[in-house]
C-alpha cells in the first residue's frame, strides 16, 4: 500500500492475522454496517470474558456504592446531603438511569457497562486506524476489552462510562487536526469540549484530559491562522461548554439549598484527603510494571522494527498528547489505585496498535505479549476478585442471617460491602455509608465531620444490628473509630453469628435483650 490519498503505508507482513470473514470485512471499511458488526463482536467478547462475575453483586466496593446511592436517592435520599460521597452526580445520574431497565439491578448495570466497553473499544478501532492498518487497530479494540477488568474496571468502575466520552471526542479532534483547513472549528471545538465536560461529570479527573483537549483546539486555530484575540474569545467558549455540565449540577443543589453540601462533597474533601503513604508507591510501582508490555509496544517497538506509516503525523501526536494527558491525571492524585490506570488504557491502546500489526517472526512478540498479558491479567483479577470478595450465593445468605435480626431499627456497617445495604433494605443509621468513610484515618479530615463522634451518635441510636470485620489488619484502620464501636458492642450487644464472605470474616451483632 502506498501513502496516496492519505492511505496507510504497511510493511511487507504487516497485518496477515486471519479473522472471520464479517469481522475482516468490517475491520476493512468505515460504514454504519460494518461498525455494527465489530461492536456486537466487541460486545460478544466483552461478555464472554467476564461471565464468571456476571450477576455478582460483590464485584467491587465503588460499583456496589454507586448502585446503593442511586437505590436510596430513588427512594427520596439525596447524594451529598442523605447519602455521602464525592464523586459527581452524574455518575448517579447513570445508575439511577440503570434502574429504569426492569431486570435485576446488578445485572441492569452491568449490561450498560458492557455495552459501554464495547463501544469504547470500537472508538478506539477507529482511532487507531489513524496509525495502524485494520487487522491492529481490531486488535487494539480487543486488548481494551481483556485489560479493563486486569484494573479492576470489568463492569461499573466510573472509566467504563467516561472512557467512551473522551474517546469519542479524540475522535472528534483528530479530524479537526487531519483536514488541512478547519472549517467550523469554533463549533467542532464545542462538541469535544462538551463531550469532555459530560465526562466529568462522571469522574473530575478527567479535567487534565480536557485541558489537552482545549489546548490542541488552541493550536489548531493557531496554525489556520486566526488572531490571539479571536483564540482567546474562542477558548472562553470551550471553557464555558466543559463546565457547562458542572454549572447545571451545582446551580441545581443550590437551588434547593445544600449548594454547601455539594462543593464541600466534590470540591473541597478531595484536598482534605490524607495521602496513602507507602501502600500508595507499592500501587504506583506495581501498576507501572503491569503496563510493561504496553511501554514496550509503544517504546520498544518502533526501534526495533519498521512498523506502519500513520495517515496523519498531526493525529498521531494528538494521540500522543492524549495519552500524556491520561497519565498526568493519573499521576496527579497520587494514591494510585488500580481503576485509576483505567482512563490511561484507551491512549495507550491505540498507540500500541502498530506493533499488533507485526506477523513477521521475531516481530511478532511485543503485540502477542500485549494480547496475552491484556488476557491473563484480567482472568487472574476477576478470579482474585471472586474469591476475595465472594459470590451471589454467599451475599444472599449473609443478606438472611442479617435480616432475622432487623426489626424497627436500622443495620449498621462498620466494615463490608455496601451492595448488603441495599440487599438488606433496612434503614441506613448514617449518611456516611461507604465504610471507609468513617473507618479508615485516611478520610477522617475529609468527610465534613468528626468520624468519633459520627460512629459515637449511630451506636447511641441502637441499630438492630451491627456488622463489623474481624480480621487482623483492616486497611488503613481509624483505630479512634474502632474502639468506640467495639466500646459500645461490649456494653450493649451480642454476638449471634459469623460469617465469611469471600476471604474475610465478619461478625454479626444483634442489641441484648432487657
Amino acid at each position: 500500500m502506498t501513502e496516496t490519498a492519505g492511505v496507510l503505508v504497511v510493511p511487507k507482513g504487516a497485518g496477515k492475522l486471519h479473522l472471520p470473514p464479517r469481522i475482516r470485512t468490517a475491520s476493512q471499511t468505515g460504514t454504519w454496517p460494518a461498525a455494527a458488526t465489530l461492536f456486537a463482536f466487541y460486545a460478544a467478547a466483552t461478555l464472554a470474558f467476564r461471565f464468571m462475575l456476571i450477576g455478582n453483586p460483590l464485584v467491587h466496593v465503588d460499583e456496589q456504592f454507586y448502585l446503593l446511592v442511586a437505590d436510596r436517592w430513588a427512594h427520596g435520599a439525596l447524594p451529598f446531603v442523605d447519602i455521602w460521597d464525592r464523586k459527581p452526580v452524574g455518575l448517579f445520574v447513570l445508575y439511577r438511569l440503570f434502574l429504569l431497565v426492569p431486570i435485576d439491578p446488578v445485572l441492569s448495570y452491568q449490561l450498560f457497562g458492557i455495552a459501554s466497553t464495547a463501544a469504547t473499544a470500537l472508538v478506539i478501532e477507529r482511532l487507531a486506524r489513524k496509525i495502524a492498518p485494520p487487522t491492529a487497530a481490531w486488535q487494539a479494540g480487543l486488548v481494551y476489552v481483556f485489560a479493563m477488568p486486569g484494573f479492576s474496571c470489568a463492569f461499573g468502575q466510573a472509566p467504563v462510562f467516561y472512557n467512551l466520552l473522551m474517546a469519542m471526542a479524540v475522535l472528534v479532534l483528530v479530524d479537526i487536526w487531519k483536514r488541512p483547513e478547519t472549517t467550523g472549528l469554533l463549533a467542532r471545538g464545542c462538541v469535544v469540549m462538551a463531550l469532555a465536560g459530560l465526562a466529568m461529570q462522571i469522574k473530575y479527573c478527567v479535567l487534565f484530559e480536557g485541558i489537552a483537549f482545549g489546548l490542541i483546539l488552541m493550536a489548531r486555530a493557531w496554525v489556520d491562522g486566526r488572531s490571539v484575540a479571536l483564540i482567546c474569545r474562542m477558548a472562553i467558549v470551550w471553557v464555558a461548554v466543559a463546565l457547562l455540565p458542572t454549572l447545571l449540577a451545582l446551580c441545581a443543589f443550590m437551588a434547593i439549598g445544600h449548594g454547601a453540601d455539594f462543593i464541600q462533597a466534590n470540591f473541597v474533601s478531595i484536598f482534605q484527603r490524607l495521602p496513602d503513604g507507602p501502600e500508595a508507591t507499592l500501587r504506583l510501582f506495581n501498576q507501572t510494571l503491569a503496563l510493561t508490555p504496553f511501554w514496550l509496544a509503544i517504546f520498544l517497538a518502533p526501534r526495533l522494527m519498521s512498523l506502519p506509516v500513520p495517515q496523519s503525523l498531526a493525529a498521531r501526536n494528538v494521540l500522543r498528547m492524549w495519552g500524556l494527558a491520561a497519565v498526568v491525571g493519573y499521576l496527579v492524585f497520587g494514591t494510585w489505585y488500580d481503576h485509576y490506570v483505567a482512563p490511561m488504557l484507551p491512549p495507550l491502546c491505540v498507540l500500541a496498535a502498530p506493533a499488533l500489526a507485526r506477523t513477521i517472526p521475531g516481530e511478532r512478540w511485543i503485540g502477542r505479549l500485549l494480547l496475552g498479558a491484556a488476557a491473563l491479567g484480567g482472568l487472574i483479577v476477576m478470579g482474585i476478585q471472586l474469591k476475595n470478595h465472594g459470590n451471589a450465593t454467599e451475599a444472599e445468605a449473609l443478606t438472611g442471617l442479617i435480616r432475622q435480626q432487623v426489626h424497627s431499627r436500622s443495620f449498621y456497617m462498620y466494615d463490608g460491602d455496601p451492595a448488603l445495604y441495599r440487599m438488606v433494605g433496612a434503614p441506613i443509621p448514617t449518611r456516611y455509608a461507604f465504610p471507609t468513610h468513617l473507618n479508615t484515618w485516611t478520610e477522617a479530615p475529609a468527610i465534613g465531620t468528626d468520624p468519633v463522634r459520627e460512629i459515637a451518635r449511630i451506636m447511641t441510636g441502637q441499630p438492630d444490628v451491627v456488622m463489623i470485620g474481624e480480621w487482623s489488619d483492616p486497611y488503613q484502620p481509624n483505630h479512634q473509630s474502632r474502639a468506640v464501636v467495639q466500646a459500645f458492642l461490649a456494653r450493649d450487644y451480642e454476638r449471634y453469628a459469623g460469617f465469611v464472605l469471600g476471604t474475610h470474616r465478619f461478625g454479626l451483632y444483634r442489641l441484648r435483650s432487657l
